[in-house]
Order: structure tokens, then sequence, then C-alpha cells
């Protein structure tokens, strides 16, 4: 099994270049399902997961090719099966995702309930019961959702609670198809949620309110393929801010939204960083500052991410003081503090939240990853820990980071994998 060591090499400096946005790409690779010619898409990011999604279409059916320069494209006008199975879905979440268009498009579908991160539950009885709404027949047997519907769909009016980014886009994607008007009510408003709606309306679809909670779907009877470019990963850019704060250092990242970044920005410079922003490009200037402990906690976009709750902890525990870190969306989302611990971290969690003081050091021990950012935490903290850190359970960090060793070597990092 794979593992990562990383040594302590002082500062970082330079740019880094930030891959299409895994939490975009999927349900946009779901999303081809519905199109009745061929798709083709630029920035996908290659990671696990993406290979996994492609490997799930391509045992439905769908032929998929890559070009030169990465561009994929898929073609879904032969769908010959509609199932997800388990042997394909178990490490991936979002495998859900294909619900909504198979239905939507086939009128049925049937998929594994999915697998992915340990951090907590991820209930889809809002993804069923909104589809329901609209007209499908739903049971679940043997570890698979089984949906049915007799004709289109049906336009509903469905209000989500709690706020879900996959129940979103499933609906979203069930009701793009659907014969009439569906309204999504309390919806996601991440990019990424926005980012598939516009790929959606391009392809044909009839999408009103995106970027709000309430969205309007006027259903049409086909979608044709398009071009479409992925957005860039907001948490991947996130990531590396965060290891250029830790790390005292100047550091560039570069194909970036600024504004999907508001609020993580804002907590960049309430920890003491200097920001600078172009349309493309984020400069964070930590050189010669002190961190300050920063208070955090997580909810639904536009405020703090969840995915970035793990890198800031590590900034935390660095940083001269107090601080607090509260986690209301996942109610697992701490398994990466007793590793930190062990590589002299002051944290204590109570409920939901984490209590952080500060302290002068780390040092590197063996850790292991429990999901994907806490991956990214304990490769923040090996950056400024004395002696080596070996993080073990990597296949965790790279479902969702592309060729993240080389370009932490492009920024003066010493990290290197290592195989048992």
């Amino acid at each position: 099994m794979d593992k990562l060591v990383v040594d302590c090499q002082g500062r970082l400096s330079g740019s880094v270049e930030i891959s299409g946005a895994k939490n975009a790409a999927l349900p946009i690779l779901m999303g081809c399902l519905l199109a009745e010619t061929p798709v083709r898409l630029s920035n996908v990011p290659h990671l696990m997961d993406v290979t996994t999604t492609i490997q799930l279409l391509a045992s439905m059916g769908v032929e998929i090719q890559f070009d030169e320069h990465l561009t994929i494209e898929i073609d879904a006008s032969q769908v010959k099966e509609k199932e997800a199975p388990y042997e394909l879905v178990k490490t991936m979440r979002a495998s859900i995702l294909v619900l909504g268009p198979l239905l939507g498009r086939f009128g049925e579908a049937r998929v594994s309930l999915p697998g992915g991160c340990a951090i907590g539950s991820r209930p889809v009885n809002i993804h069923i019961e909104g589809m329901e709404k609209m007209g499908a027949e739903i049971v679940v047997e043997e570890g698979y959702i089984v949906a049915k519907s007799n004709g289109r769909l049906r336009g509903a009016e469905i209000v989500m609670d709690p706020v879900t980014v996959t129940g979103t886009e499933n609906l979203l994607m069930a009701a793009v198809l659907a014969e009439g008007t569906t309204i999504l009510r309390n919806a996601a408003r991440e990019p990424e949620v926005t980012d598939l709606a516009e790929f959606l309306n391009e392809m044909g679809a009839n999408i009103t309110g995106l970027g709000t909670d309430t969205l309007v779907i006027e259903g049409v009877e086909h979608l044709m393929g398009v071009d479409y470019s992925v957005i860039p990963d907001r948490i991947e850019a996130g990531t590396y801010l965060a290891a250029a704060a830790i790390t005292q250092s100047q550091l560039t990242v570069t194909n970036v939204n600024p504004e999907h970044l508001s609020i993580v920005l804002k907590k960049f410079e309430d920890a003491g960083a200097d920001i600078f922003c172009s349309d493309t490009e984020v400069t964070l200037d930590m050189r010669n500052k002190t961190l300050k402990p920063v208070d955090i906690r997580t909810d639904p976009y536009p405020l703090f991410p969840t995915d970035m709750q793990a890198q800031f902890l590590v900034m935390n525990v660095l940083a001269e003081g107090e601080s607090t870190i509260q986690e209301t969306i996942f109610e697992n989302r701490f398994m990466h503090v007793s590793e930190l611990v062990r590589m002299g971290a002051d944290i204590t969690v109570e409920g939901n939240t984490a209590y952080v003081k500060g302290v002068k050091a780390l040092f590197g021990a063996p850790v292991m990853a429990t999901d994907l950012r806490a991956s990214a935490s304990l490769i923040l903290a090996g950056l400024v820990a004395e002696g080596k850190t070996v993080i073990n359970r990597v296949y965790h960090i790279d479902r969702g980071y592309e060729l993240i060793e080389e370009k932490f070597h492009k920024l003066g990092a010493h990290i290197y994998r290592i195989t048992d």
C-alpha cells in the first residue's frame, strides 16, 4: 500500500496551477448520460474518483475517448445497462448521481447505495423522496435503489431539508427532462452545483435561479452534447494557500476563480496573511508574519466550506493563541485530530467543536489518513513538523488531489511516495 513521506523543508515559493474541480467534474460526467449526442469535456482532473466514474459509465455502454489534450469525449447515445453495481461504486459516494439522469432519460435505474469517505452519515432519503414526488416508484432492496417511472417524470415542487449538494444535483438532473415545471427550494448554492446547471443549460435545459437557493427547471424533451470546461477546484486552491500560510511563504495559485473563495480568503486575512487577487490568480504572502488563530464554523456555501476545515485546523494548531472550530456539516469529521495530536498538537474535541491551543512546533510521526481532506491536513502538518512524517492510506488523497507530489515538489517541498 502506498504511503507519502513529508520532510520539513522550510518555506515554499512559486506558483501552482489548479486542476478542474472534482466535485464539479463528477456530476457533470454523470450528466452526460442525459445527452443524445457526444459531449466533449475539458479541464477534468485525473483522479481516482474520475477514473471510477468513467469505468461506471463505460459499464453501461457509454463510449468514452480521450484525445492528445486529455479532453474526454463521452457518447451516451447507446446506453445498454441502467445499473451502477456495488463493485464500482463502493468507494465513491458520488455514484448516487447516476440515479437522476438514468431515471430522467430512460425511466429506470438500479443504483447501489454508495460508499466513500467515513466522515459521517449522508442519507439519500432526500434524493428518493424528491424523485417520488416527480412520479417515480422507488424501493430499496438488497443494498440497491431500484427506481422506475411510467413515462416521463413530472414536474414538482420540492423543498430539501436539510440543504444537500448531491441531492440538489441529482434532482436537477432528474428534472431537466421531466414534463412540466420543477421547483427546488433550499437548493445548494455551491459553485459546483451552478457549474452543473450551466452545463445542462448549454445542452438545452431550461434552468433559472442559478446561484440562488431556488432553482426553477422547465422540462425539455431532449438534450444534446456540447463542448464544456469544468471550473477550477476551489478546495485544492485553498489547500495550497494554507500550505503557504503554515510555512510563512509567498505562493500563487493560478487557474482559479477568486469569487469562489471569498470567505476562505477572508479567513486567511484574519489569520494574518496578505491576499492579492486577479481574475484568475490568487497570491498569499505570509512572509515575516505570525499566524493568528481564527475561529471557524462550517456551513453551506457561500459560508465557510467543510472541505477547508481540516486545513485551517492545522493553521490554528501553529497559531499563537486559542481558537475553536465548529463542524456543522458532518458529524464525524474530526478523525484527523488524533493524528495531529500524535504530532504534538493541543486539540480537544467536544461534540462538534474542536478547541485548539497553539503550539510552538510539531514533530514528524507515522500517521493515518482517514478521509480526503484529513489527508491534506496531514501533509500540511508534515511540511512544518520536525523530522519525517509518514502518511498511511494515501488512496484517500488520490481521490481528490491531482499530481499532489509533483505540485508540491515544484513549490520546493520534499514529499515522495513509497510502497510497502
